[in-house]
């Protein structure tokens, strides 16, 4: 597999774990279109989460349909995409791959106090800080049937765009390599 064979990458994690900086990065380099899927949740979903409660299943089925059909139509372009996306569960993720099976998953790894010292300093956020440990709690690692890798993030930005880019020019499938 190399970078022109994987056309839909999803970089996913906690609210925090650096989604929207490092898919952007990869997005460049790569010369894909980027997506942040928190720009195409409900206004409902926006207002449950800015008042500090965690959205269910239900609330997140549409938004994941909505985000697995922007790759849907960004591939259909004959255009690459870097999503980032929470896709905290299995479940979350098979709807993405739904739309496209070949997705490949970028699960950013950190440990929650860290996170949470990110979180705590960025400003702009809809995401309030107090619903990180409910993140946390329904976060599922990668499954053997997922393509992607795992990348911690501890490490500087650069380090893990590096990373995903080797990963995805090598191919690499086993969700557990970091």
């Amino acid at each position: 597999m190399t970078p022109a064979t994987v056309n839909a990458i999803v970089v996913i994690g906690v609210s925090g774990s650096g989604k929207t900086t490092v898919g952007t990065a990869v997005a460049k380099q790569l010369a894909y279109e980027f997506c942040d899927a928190d720009d195409l949740h409900s206004a409902h979903n926006i207002e449950k989460m800015s008042g500090g409660h965690p959205l269910t299943d239900e609330d997140r089925r549409p938004w994941l349909a909505a985000v697995g059909q922007r790759i849907s139509e960004t591939l259909a372009r004959d255009d690459g995409v870097v999503v980032a996306c929470s896709a905290l569960k299995r479940s979350y993720r098979d709807i993405l791959r739904h739309y496209e099976p070949t997705s490949f998953f970028v699960l950013l790894d950190g440990s929650e106090e860290l996170i949470l010292s990110r979180v705590t300093a960025r400003t702009g956020s809809f995401m309030p800080p107090a619903l990180l440990s409910s993140q946390f709690a329904t976060l599922e690692p990668l499954g053997d049937e997922e393509i992607g890798v795992t990348i911690d993030v501890t490490q500087g930005s650069d380090a893990v765009v590096h990373q995903i880019l080797r990963a995805v020019a090598n191919g690499e499938a086993p969700p557990h390599d970091s």
